[in-house]
């Protein structure tokens, strides 16, 4: 039986997670003995959109796919590079007019691994649905692969969940980004998918959902719009390995970093 092991982190925020990639991600893949590697980066760049350049830069660190969220579109200069390449995405319930692509299958050791975006509309832009959407993705991306891993970028862990049991069977895992708190709710579905609600974010440990802890305080008690800041403080990383079937794509194993 084949197998593949794929490590999914969750939003790489600012310049604290960017050099938390650097200084960990290359050994963290040994250490897992990963196959596969993806990232969700649209907080990569001062916490707001990400570069191509700083995209560039996660693919020569062994990153195979990018995902994104609602922040995908802050940073102008990305937008021709979600239109030219396959391995960064754009969630895929967008309209359909949107730069970019919401879904990509790129193959590791012979075995295809399909990668599928998509957004949450609780609380965040009203985009298209995203059971739909995803249902329908799933439905074509079967077609060429068992192995399907969905970054479902979303507010409201209701929403998170709902969808998991929605595709559960149909995809190798549904795991939840956005909110930048790991949870501890790690575990497979009833017909054997992997879930998650959010796999935390790659960047500084001391921060508020890595932003400056002074200054995100300060804005709870004065109830101000004041600006907050990313937090530079020393990285982390947080998300998950899954060890799956290269077939089936059923998950053997499923745990939290």
């Amino acid at each position: 039986m084949k197998e593949l092991t794929a490590l999914f982190l969750g939003d790489v925020v600012g310049q604290s997670g960017v050099r938390a990639l650097f200084a960990g991600l290359g050994d963290l893949i040994k250490k897992q003995r990963a196959d596969f590697v993806a990232v969700n980066g649209e907080n990569a760049q001062a916490g707001f959109g990400i570069t191509p350049e700083l995209a560039l830069t996660f693919f020569s660190l062994g990153v195979n796919v990018i995902t994104s969220g609602n922040h995908i579109w802050q940073k102008k200069e990305i937008l021709p590079f979600l239109e030219s390449r396959e391995d960064i995405l754009r969630p895929a319930n967008y309209p359909a007019k949107a730069p970019g692509k919401g879904s990509t299958v790129v193959t590791v050791r012979g075995i295809p691994v399909g990668v599928i975006n998509l957004q949450g509309r609780q609380d965040l832009p009203a985009i298209n649905c995203p059971f739909q959407t995803g249902r329908e993705v799933v439905r074509k991306m079967r077609e060429q692969t068992r192995i399907i891993l969905v970054d479902f970028h979303a507010e409201a862990p209701e929403e998170k969940e709902a969808l998991g049991l929605y595709l559960d069977g149909s995809v190798s895992a549904v795991l939840g980004t956005h909110t930048h708190v790991q949870t501890s709710d790690d575990r497979i579905l009833p017909k054997g998918s992997a879930y998650i609600t959010d796999l935390g974010m790659c960047g500084p440990r001391d921060s508020v959902i890595g932003s400056h802890t002074g200054q995100a305080i300060q804005r709870a008690l004065t109830q101000m719009p004041l600006k907050i800041e990313v937090s530079e403080n020393q990285g982390r990383l947080s998300g998950v390995v899954i060890r799956m079937d290269g077939e089936t794509g059923r998950p053997l194993e499923f745990r939290r970093i």
